[in-house]
Formats: C-alpha cells, sequence, structure tokens
C-alpha cells in the first residue's frame, strides 16, 4: 500500500503508445477490476474480465496473473489473441483457464465485446443448486429463459472445452457454470458489470429467501416473461456507453484512480 492509501505495481504508461480507443478500453476494464475488488466479488489472483480491441476483431485485454484485481490498471492489462499469444510486450502472464472461457466467447460471439466472470460464494452456492437461479425478484426476472448453463468439466484448462462454453451459452448474454462461478457477457463493459451486479444480487437474495424456510413465490409465467422483455427493452441499454457505467467510473475515481495508470 502506497501512502495514499491505494495498491499499485510499478509499470510504464502505455498511454501514447497504443490508439486512443484503446487506452480508454484499457482504463474501462482496470476500473471494472478495480469495482469487482470493491464489491468483495475476486477469488485470490483467480477470474477474470476480458474486453476486445477496437479494430483487432482476434485481439483483447486480459489482467496480468498474479495480481489481485485491485493491483490492477490499465497499463498492466495483456493483449493476447485468440490462441493465447501476447501480442504486446508484457512482463506478466495470464491465466490458462481465464484464456480458455475468454477465447470461447471472443471467437463465437463477434456482437460480444465484454466478459465478466467470478467465483462468489452467492454464485458458487446458485450453481450447485440443481434449481438453478428462480426467478423470484425483479435482478432475477431480468435472466427469465435468457441465462444458459454449461455442466462442469473439471478445471477449465482444456482448448476442447471451448466449443461446449460457446455452444451452452447461445445468444444469451448471462450464463452460471455449474459447480463453478458466474458468467456475463456485454456489448460494452457496463452491460457486463451492470448484468453481474443484477446476476450476483439475484443469486444472494435467492439464498436468503431459501434459508428461511418459507414457500417462494414465483410470478405467472406471463408476467416473468412481460418483466424479462422489459428489462431488455431497446433503449435500457446502450451499444455504445451502459447508462450505469460513467456512475461506476465516478464511484472508482473517488475510491482509488490509480487504476488509470
Amino acid at each position: 500500500m502506497v501512502p495514499d492509501g491505494s495498491y499499485r505495481v510499478d509499470i510504464p504508461s502505455l498511454k501514447g503508445t497504443v490508439s486512443e480507443e484503446e487506452w480508454q478500453l484499457r482504463v474501462d476494464l482496470a476500473c471494472a477490476y478495480r469495482l469487482v475488488s470493491h464489491y468483495g466479488w475476486t477469488h485470490g489472483i483467480a477470474n477474470h474480465i476480458s474486453i476486445r480491441v477496437p479494430g483487432e476483431q482476434e485481439h483483447f485485454l486480459l489482467n496480468p496473473y498474479g495480481l489481485e484485481f485491485r493491483e490492477v490498471t490499465a497499463s498492466s492489462l495483456v493483449k493476447i489473441d485468440l490462441d493465447g499469444n501476447k501480442v504486446m510486450d508484457s512482463p506478466f502472464g495470464i491465466n490458462q483457464a481465464g484464456f480458455v472461457i475468454h477465447s470461447a466467447i471472443h471467437a463465437a460471439r463477434k456482437d460480444i465485446t465484454c466478459a465478466l466472470h467470478t467465483h462468489t460464494e452467492a454464485g458458487m452456492a446458485i450453481s450447485a443448486l440443481k434449481c438453478g437461479l428462480l426467478p423470484l425478484n425483479m435482478s432475477a426476472i431480468r435472466f427469465h429463459n435468457r441465462i444458459s448453463y454449461h455442466d462442469y468439466e473439471g478445471v477449465t484448462l482444456d482448448t476442447e472445452e471451448r466449443e461446449r462454453i460457446a455452444e451452452h451459452l447461445g445468444s444469451n448474454y448471462a450464463m452460471i457454470l455449474r459447480n463453478h462461478g458466474l458468467l456475463t457477457l456485454g456489448r460494452n463493459i457496463g452491460e457486463a458489470f451492470y448484468l453481474m451486479y443484477n446476476l450476483e444480487k439475484a443469486c444472494r437474495s435467492q439464498l436468503s429467501a431459501m434459508a428461511t424456510g418459507g414457500e417462494l413465490e414465483i410470478p405467472p409465467e406471463d408476467v416473468l416473461e412481460k418483466s424479462a422483455a422489459q428489462s431488455w427493452r431497446a433503449g435500457n441499454n446502450s451499444i455504445e456507453v451502459h447508462p450505469a457505467w460513467p456512475a461506476f467510473l465516478r464511484e472508482m475515481d473517488e475510491l482509488d484512480p490509480s487504476y488509470r495508470n
């Protein structure tokens, strides 16, 4: 921890050596890592968030393996291709499981810019329930008939699993990796983050409701479908910038702006 209370790993700034578009995405992605840490969704140095590099369809940014999310900065992010090769010099390596999951998504879903994967206690608990995510509240109902499931095959290290991940994901923007964790996608980083924000709340609230032992109330199917459709209505999510993302950026700027380095 440095004197101002923030966490930093010294690495030369890449600002000015990459395009303005890439630099802004690096800043956004580093902010997402810091926010995940701030909200307590981390699992040591495990887990990952990726973002596709503008103008480089086959390249994406991933976290430097060995750093905690609270340490990630815009310049420390590693740029790799769909085969896991670094396409820019970096002193850091990458997480093999992160490469497998995220390369599967970026190869199969050209509509997706960002993918976010977590191992929270609530997410892992829901992933271990046969019932999966139940439509018990608005946060959960937005995923009604719009969330995928992928069965556990062991630690995600084998590239052969990528085809099955992509197949099970389909066209959805969220997936529960059974006995594993949560995954959300977005056409921009704000969309992926906001979906995880809601999915995590949905998992937590389901566990709380189930823990009471009371009978669970689930709205009728027509109401569930109406509510889910409202959440995905055109205009709720901008392709360029999610309406909630600037507020999240401001939150992290107040907490620790060193992610911008």
